[in-house]
């Protein structure tokens, strides 16, 4: 297949395209500057220059793609979420606009961003949440685009996707404990995120590439439903040495600033239908072991 992919030089991209261009798939990558050529290069990927906001690039990176895969984000400055939420909107529907009928658009979205029930953990046929309080909508922008164009489309929802580098949400915690010389969570830190290593999570999205159906489908990259806060929190404090405290809900605005809303949030998800869909069965190291091992 002849896959376009952004995000091709980021944490989750660069393990998707070694797995795509080892399965035999040609993959052109979106980068944004000289070093992600060369990057994308040695990797064995054609590298496509452009970036989200420039509209017209990703409309020639997909065009007479047989797939499009969308992994990027601006984490750049989360102070601007509101604003890359909406540049990633119409990224998507750009990316969509230059598909041919039944190809595959393939966006990504979070277990986080789905609306479940209180207290029940997150399935695939939840629907994404439609509130100002997170004014992230990809699923709603890919949804739109390919009911107009007839397209395939894939929906990944991601945990905290995690190795000894990074942890999804987790280095936003790991920072604010820096700064504020503790870490923290609420009240009894009984609420949970979802999670899944970095590998599991690359190999997912290539069965997804090769395997969707007609039609829309939601898949979740989970692999373990939920992990407290309350243990992330203690691992955290071990690693940087800092006392490990709890919070009362009026100190979260305090503490974690733009977090707040995913840190007071129980976000537990599962991949049940995913694996048994898909054949996916993640073997990777868990979420606390791979915070306990990284260098703090």
């Amino acid at each position: 297949m002849r896959i376009f992919v952004t995000g091709a030089t980021g944490f989750i991209g660069t393990e998707l395209v070694k797995e795509l261009i080892a399965a035999g798939h040609q993959v052109r990558g979106l980068t944004r500057s000289d070093a992600g050529v060369d990057q994308l290069k040695a990797l064995g990927v054609e590298p496509h220059p452009g970036n989200l906001t420039d509209l017209d690039s990703l409309r020639s990176g997909a065009a007479g793609m047989d797939a499009v895969v969308n992994l990027a984000f601006n984490h750049d400055d989360m102070s601007q979420f509101a604003q890359s939420g909406q540049d990633e909107f119409q990224a998507i529907q750009a990316l969509g606009s230059v598909l041919e009928p039944d190809k595959l658009l393939l966006v990504t979205s979070g277990t986080g961003l789905a609306s479940a029930v209180l207290g029940r953990v997150c399935t695939e046929s939840d629907p994404p949440v439609d509130s100002p309080a997170l004014p992230r909508r990809p699923e709603k922008a890919a949804r739109e685009i390919a009911a107009e164009r007839g397209l395939r489309l894939a929906i990944v929802r991601l945990p905290q996707v995690h190795d000894t580098r990074k942890q999804g949400l987790v280095p936003y915690l790991t920072q604010a404990a820096r700064q504020k010389g503790i870490s923290a969570y609420l009240g009894d830190g009984q609420n949970r995120w979802a999670a899944a290593p970095l590998p599991d999570v690359a190999h997912l999205y290539r069965l997804v590439v090769e395997n969707a159906p007609e039609g829309v489908t939601v898949y979740h990259a989970v692999q373990e439903e939920g992990v407290p806060l309350r243990e992330i929190a203690e691992t955290i404090g071990k690693g940087l040495n800092v006392p490990v405290v709890s919070l009362p809900p009026e100190k979260a605005g305090e503490h974690f600033g733009w977090l707040t809303h995913f840190a007071t949030t129980d976000m537990p998800a599962s991949s049940e239908w995913t694996r048994k869909t898909l054949g996916w069965n993640p073997t990777g190291p868990g979420l606390i072991e791979d915070l306990s091992n990284m260098k703090y």
